[in-house]
Formats: C-alpha cells, sequence, structure tokens
C-alpha cells in the first residue's frame, strides 16, 4: 500500500491548483446527552480543535473548510444511534464521522448506515472487542484501543496492589460485557477470585437488591464497568449509603470529574484505567488544549483530536473531500513510513502531502491501525486524591 505514496500525493498535489474552494462536512456522533455526557463535552471539543487547526491553515484540498456537525446518539438508545447515523449519512451528506463513543452506538450506526454507504467511522471512545472483528468493509477505524486489553490491565493493577476478591457489576451492552468478559477472565487467571460479577441495566433508580447480593459474596470492593453520569454514579452512591462496599474500582466510563464532584468524599480512593499517556505527543496535546481554553477532565480527549486529524490529513491525502477511498487515505497517513506528525503540526502535514511527501500521524495517542482499524495504546492508572482524578501510573 506504501509503495503508492508518494505517486498518489504527488498526483494529489497537482489536482490542488485546479481545485475550488469550497466546504466540507464530518460527522461528530456522540452522547450529547445520556451517561456521558459530561465527558461528550470535551471529546466533542477536542474533535473541533482539531479542525480549526486545520482550516486556520488553509483547509483542505485547495482550501475546502471543515464543518462539524453534530449527532446524538444518548450512548444506550441503539435506535437513535441509528437514526442519528441517518441523518449524519444521507441528510448531511458527511464526508465521514467522528464517533460514535459508546460501543453499541458505533455497531448500532456502522451497521444501519455509514457501512452500507461507505462511509468512514473513527471512534475516539468505543472499546468493546465485538468491533474489532465487525464485519465493517475497512470503514471503522478507533484511536482508543480495545478492552480485550484494559480488562486485563485493570486485572494486573488490582492484584500488584494486593487485591485478591473482588465483586463486579457491569452495564449490561456491548461495552460491559466486553469489558467484564476480559477483566473477569484475567483477573482469574491472576491467581484471584471474583465474588459475583452481574449485569445491570442502566437508567434504574434503585440497584440496592443488586449491590446487597454482590456484597453478600464478599468481595474487598466493587469494580463497577458502567458510566459516570448513568448506572455507574448511582450504584456507587447507594453502596455507600447501604454500608455494603466502601472501596471502588472502575474503566475508563467511570473516569471524569462529574462523578467525583457527585459523590464526594465516599470517592476518595477509588482506581480506575483509561486509555492515555506520558509520550511527547500527549503532551503537546495538553499543553494546546490549555492554550485553547479546553479543560481535560475526562477520557477521550486526545483520542477526539487524533480521530479528527487522521480524517483531515486523509483527505488532503486523497486529493478530495468525497466519501471514496477514504479508509485507504486513513491508514495511509496514519501507519509508517512518513514525516513524524504530532499534536500542533497538522498544517506542516498538510503542506508535505500536497508536495508529494508522506506522513505517519502519531498525535496525541500513539496512533498505528493494525488489520482490523484497532491501535495499539497505553493505559493510565487514575485514583481519586483530593477531590479529582490524578495520574499514578502509565500502563504501555
Amino acid at each position: 500500500m506504501k509503495m503508492h505514496k508518494i505517486a498518489m500525493a504527488a498526483a494529489c498535489s497537482a489536482l490542488l491548483a485546479g481545485t475550488a474552494s469550497a466546504d466540507v462536512s464530518v460527522g461528530s456522533l456522540m452522547g450529547f446527552t445520556g451517561p456521558i455526557e459530561s465527558l461528550t463535552v470535551g471529546i466533542n471539543a477536542s474533535a473541533e480543535m482539531a479542525f480549526k487547526e486545520v482550516n486556520a491553515a488553509g483547509g483542505v484540498v485547495g482550501g475546502n473548510m471543515i464543518n462539524l456537525v453534530t449527532a446524538d446518539t444518548t450512548c444506550v438508545d441503539a435506535s437513535a444511534a441509528a437514526a442519528a447515523a441517518d441523518r449524519l449519512v444521507n441528510s448531511d451528506k458527511v464526508a465521514a464521522i467522528v464517533g460514535a463513543l459508546c460501543s453499541g452506538a458505533t455497531i448500532a450506526a456502522a451497521n444501519s448506515a455509514a457501512i452500507p454507504n461507505q462511509v468512514v467511522m473513527i471512534s475516539p471512545a468505543s472499546t468493546s472487542p465485538a468491533i474489532t472483528g465487525l464485519d465493517d468493509n475497512d470503514l471503522v477505524f478507533r484511536t482508543a484501543p480495545s478492552d480485550a486489553r484494559q480488562g486485563s490491565v485493570l486485572a494486573s493493577v488490582l492484584k500488584k496492589r494486593g487485591v485478591s476478591k473482588v465483586a463486579v457489576t457491569y452495564i449490561n451492552n456491548d461495552y460491559g460485557k466486553g469489558f467484564n468478559d476480559a477483566f473477569v477472565s484475567a483477573f482469574k487467571s491472576m491467581g484471584g477470585k471474583v465474588t459475583g460479577s452481574q449485569a445491570h441495566e442502566d437508567g434504574k433508580a434503585d440497584y440496592r437488591a443488586e449491590i446487597a447480593n454482590l456484597a453478600a459474596g464478599g468481595g474487598e470492593l466493587l469494580v463497577v464497568l458502567a458510566y459516570l453520569d448513568g448506572s455507574g454514579q448511582t450504584i456507587i452512591r447507594q453502596a455507600i449509603e447501604e454500608g455494603d462496599f466502601s472501596r471502588f474500582v472502575g474503566g475508563d466510563g467511570m473516569v471524569g470529574q462529574s462523578i467525583v464532584d457527585a459523590i464526594g468524599g465516599g470517592l476518595e480512593g477509588m482506581v480506575a484505567t483509561r486509555p492515555g499517556g506520558s509520550s511527547d505527543g500527549a503532551s503537546r496535546f495538553t499543553k494546546m488544549a490549555g492554550e485553547a481554553g479546553l479543560k481535560i477532565d475526562g477520557a477521550f480527549q486526545a483520542e477526539a483530536y487524533d480521530a479528527a486529524a487522521l480524517i483531515a490529513l486523509a483527505m488532503q491525502f486523497k486529493g478530495n473531500v468525497s466519501r471514496n477511498g477514504m479508509a485507504r487515505a486513513v491508514r495511509e497517513v496514519a501507519n509508517a513510513p512518513g514525516e513524524v506528525i504530532l499534536p500542533g503540526e497538522l498544517g506542516k502535514a498538510l503542506k508535505i502531502i500536497a508536495n508529494g511527501g508522506q506522513v505517519n500521524y502519531e498525535g496525541a495517542t500513539g496512533v498505528e491501525f493494525n488489520e482490523a482499524g484497532d491501535p495499539p495504546g497505553s493505559y493510565l492508572v487514575m485514583e481519586v486524591a483530593g477531590g479529582k482524578f490524578v495520574e499514578r501510573q502509565v500502563v504501555r
């Protein structure tokens, strides 16, 4: 695939001279309402930040400005996700989609609208292992790594902290099921004991009976694989109120300031994992976000910047802003060889491509796609201390 890059990019450069300026729409398919709405604000703003950087550098393919068009999946309603994707694809005519966020929403949107219409989706947050095997004609990518690995990372973190017995509650959807299966399998293989693993439905007002049932098993703590603005928050609050559990562990869907503010001191000491790292690219993104007034207070913001950047560079690479050829172009700009591109260097990358050169976009998260469109990723171990989540460790 790479052997044709220079020739193709040169052809793109020749096309630029005769291309009239216009606008191109890209979809932002996210959970603007629902159990992760507090995270979505920063995730969407991070994608916008990448497109603003591209537009400030003159746009793509001879001056096309990128417009971000939003659509709400609600995160937990597959029919809403499918309808939102249908609007983006068939009414708004987007060239590609950043999103969705929740795994079930991504699967529903991909199967109902994106795949049939040959529209690339790059999710910054869908982590279910089910997405790896999706029959997607190479149209669905993600910049967040699979929970097949996060489950193992979380299990290892707990074992190293001396935890031997845990109870698990997980949201009954693609994200929760996949994460639970990966975590439980890994924890048991490491010699740990799972005293109970129970699915729950999101949106209920009362989980006390389910929590009590899990507490009866004798677990040292409760692992909550859910969403911070939904069932995860309610379960932890009720577990504390009833005295069933006092120690909690979570995954990426539970990391955000909103749950700390809502629960208060009862959350001190909570441990969680989320995608992230301490690379030069990650540091650059954090600095850029601060300068732009964007607060980094949850997971998947760097991943959203990277997803948006890849879409813009892919358009520049293939020399047009249509949907055609996006999947191949995404792989061309994401993977080696080529000049390494980090956050804040999108204008530089656009020029390199226009002049027939090669780029290897690593971005904030070290992007490199395998055959399934998954990145290797790394993880941050987070802990609630002093009323906020703080980074404790990077796991590569």
